[in-house]
């Protein structure tokens, strides 16, 4: 079942120091949305418990305010890279940005938790249709070489410094006023980005296409019984019926969807995208690396408030200085790529990940921070600014025109699972070993595949 588009011509673009602006303008554009992203998830972490209490929300009624953007995130971003290629990226990048900026601004006034958990639903839908369309509108501003890279470095920076910001911001909110305080944080990015856009984000071309509907559907649903099933397991056995149940449906989806893909004219994620080794690397090592990292805040929020008995202000501020390396590292990764390589770059950044997962595996309580916390935070953000940068520029290298969205799509796709599936395997090798050390032992395991695909990246 498909749906034909015709093409439609790119608009005409400045040239000179304008058009050097602009690209400034526009990098900023794309930046922003990343940021106002990256920043959900924190706050909503962060403003849960409040929810929890004011709303009379259940452990599973609040599981599923997370879980209900993650998995429209997950299940619409093939259709929403797609749609971008299709439609035009900056009508689907504002269009996304739009639907998710009114969502956030409606979620802090939600009278129930059933309201409140759809309308975190709609919030992934406009996720997965701006946050593809964004790196395909960024692919098709900035040209492969420096130029490009120094724009990822760009979003990665920002992102890492949103964070930061916004975990100081919603811990003060939510100790002097209320939750919902903490919700409405995304919304003036959102309408910034939305009123800016027309003007410095240029219109791509509208490549001739149908959409592919049954592979659309397929990979939706295949996508959020993946994501489900992972997020269970981060709360309950692997065993568990549903657990099985949503990770075997999925898997047979998958294996579905690529027979379909293989038969279907137009497929909605290009076979192209996974025969080179370097991508099929980038994308591997992009799975792991959520895993790598994910766990320190998870198990450090805890330690810090229920061992320690810290306020969500001061724990913010001891998680600050992860975020704040991240920033700063990779405004240098560009430099240290030119130097060394990207595969060196990349491995030199997953031993970091690798040994700064150790060292908080020797974490104990009454540890002093400074000499056990803080150089272990600093290691991790070092090393995720290393382990970005290149599989980025791997997996986003030689495609295409119509394949931007699409690769943008399977790399944001890549990350959505990875994150589920790090934070189920840490949370389950927690409960059956020695807790936190075991967790930050496995996350080290995570770091260790993002070095081999790293080593098997060819030097170039």
């Amino acid at each position: 079942m498909t749906a034909r588009v015709s093409e439609k011509p790119v608009p005409r673009t400045a040239t000179g120091p304008h058009r050097r602006s602009r690209g400034h303008a526009a990098l900023a554009v794309i930046a922003g949305c990343n940021a106002m992203i990256q920043l959900d998830d924190p706050i909503v972490n962060i403003a849960l418990p409040g929810m929890r209490e004011e709303l009379g929300l259940s452990a599973v009624g609040a599981s599923l305010v997370v879980n209900a953007y993650l998995l429209a995130f997950g299940g619409l971003l093939l259709l929403g890279g797609r749609a971008g290629d299709i439609l035009g990226r900056r009508k689907v990048f504002m269009a996304g940005v739009g639907l998710f900026t009114a969502a956030a601004a409606l979620r802090g006034l939600a009278p129930s938790g059933d309201v409140l958990v759809t309308l975190r639903a709609v919030q992934g839908a406009g996720a997965a249709l701006a946050a593809p369309s964004g790196l395909a509108l960024l692919l098709s501003t900035f040209a492969e070489g420096t130029s490009r890279k120094r724009a990822i470095a760009v979003c990665t920076t920002v992102g890492a410094v949103s964070t930061a910001g916004g975990l100081l911001l919603a811990g003060a909110l939510t100790a002097i006023g209320s939750w919902r305080w903490v919700l409405f944080l995304d919304v003036p990015i959102g309408v910034a980005i939305v009123l800016l856009a027309p003007f410095v984000l240029d219109e791509t071309a509208r490549h001739r296409g149908r959409f592919d509907l049954s592979g659309a559907l397929l990979s939706a649903v295949a996508a959020a019984s993946l994501v489900y099933g992972l997020g269970r397991a981060a709360e309950r056995p692997w065993s568990d019926p549903l657990v099985v149940g949503c990770l075997l449906a999925g898997a047979v989806l998958l294996v579905v969807f690529a027979a379909v893909e293989r038969r279907a004219q137009q497929p909605i994620v290009v076979p192209r995208l996974f025969a080179g080794r370097d991508r099929l690397l980038a994308y591997l090592g992009t799975l792991a690396v959520p895993g790598a990292l994910i766990g320190t805040y998870f198990f450090l929020n805890q330690y810090f408030q229920r061992q320690h008995g810290w306020s969500a202000l001061a724990t913010a501020g001891a998680l600050l200085p992860l975020p704040v390396t991240m920033a700063v590292t990779a405004g240098f990764a560009v430099r240290l790529e030119r130097r060394v390589g990207a595969r060196r770059l990349w491995a030199a950044g997953a031993c970091l990940l690798v040994t700064g997962n150790l060292w908080l595996s020797t974490l104990r309580t009454g540890d002093a921070y400074a000499t056990t916390v803080l150089p272990a935070l600093v290691l991790l953000g070092a090393g995720m600014a290393c382990s970005v940068l290149p599989p980025t520029v791997l997996a986003t290298s030689r495609l295409r025109g119509d394949e931007a969205g699409a690769a943008s799509s399977v790399l944001n796709s890549v990350q959505s699972v990875g994150g589920s599936f790090g934070l189920a395997t840490l949370v389950t090798v927690a409960a059956h070993t020695s807790g936190m050390t075991g967790g930050f032992v496995a996350s080290a395991a995570f770091a260790g595949c993002v070095l081999l695909a790293a080593l098997l990246v060819r030097d170039r």
